[in-house]
């Protein structure tokens, strides 16, 4: 089993791993592939635990986004890194690939952003909309290649398909974001609901629940990004 989970870090009270994009963080019923089932059957079989294994989740990914998870192992480290999330106290870095330049090199972006009715997108809107929320970014360009911007992204809020959708209005969707306006795949071969996007989680810092010492982890980027700049490999730390 763990030869199918990356894990990034472990201990008694914590559980990252790299999640690969195409797998849903968490799903309803039981029995569809997840990332919680993964994790919780990995910690079942390395500490030979005989009944249910305990998971908190306090963040989840998109599902065709890849990077940095963080679970909880028990119910107090749960609540407090839940906390965290909610008070903004995590910071979060991105990578992600878009086609073409982006001007200027780095920015703020502030917008206001609804989630639509009955389908799995967002749309940003203007700030009188009903049921619109703040939504705010900073990125950076961190290199150009092939025809390809490589982008370094903090989310300042956490709202649904913020990054997606952000960069998307501008006309700068995520490389492979076929729901926010990309005309090229970038996981070609895949079924449609498993298809990846260029959109990585990078890193997360935080405090640890228990001892309160900070920690910073970081997720390699999978590999299928050298399929389209394979001339990034010279600079970025490739993972499974």
């Amino acid at each position: 089993m763990s030869e199918s989970l990356h894990v990034l870090y472990e201990d008694n009270h914590c559980l990252a791993v790299n999640k690969p994009a195409g797998l849903l963080t968490q799903g309803v019923p039981p029995g569809i592939p997840t990332l919680e089932a993964l994790a919780k059957a990995y910690l079942k079989e390395r500490y030979h635990k005989p009944g249910n294994v305990y998971l908190g989740i306090p963040h989840r990914l998109d599902r065709p986004v890849s990077g940095a998870v963080l679970f909880a192992r028990n119910t107090k480290a749960a609540q407090r890194l839940a906390e965290q999330f909610q008070k903004r106290q995590v910071d979060k870095v991105y990578w992600a690939l878009i086609k073409g330049t982006i001007r200027p090199r780095e920015d703020t972006w502030t917008d206001a952003i609804v989630k639509l009715k009955e389908q799995a997108r967002a749309e940003i809107v203007a700030p009188d909309i009903p049921g619109a929320r703040h939504a705010e970014l900073q990125y950076r360009l961190l290199g150009e290649v092939n025809e390809l911007s490589w982008l370094e992204i903090r989310p300042l809020t956490g709202r649904m398909h913020q990054i997606r959708a952000q960069f998307s209005s501008r006309g700068h969707p995520i490389l492979g974001d076929e729901a926010y306006g990309s005309d090229q795949l970038f996981s070609p071969g895949r079924a449609p609901r498993e298809r990846a996007i260029a959109l990585h989680a990078r890193s997360l810092r935080f405090l640890h629940p228990i001892r309160y010492e900070p920690v910073a982890l970081e997720a390699p980027v999978p590999k299928t990004w050298l399929d389209l700049a394979p001339l990034l490999s010279d600079q970025l730390p490739f993972g499974p």
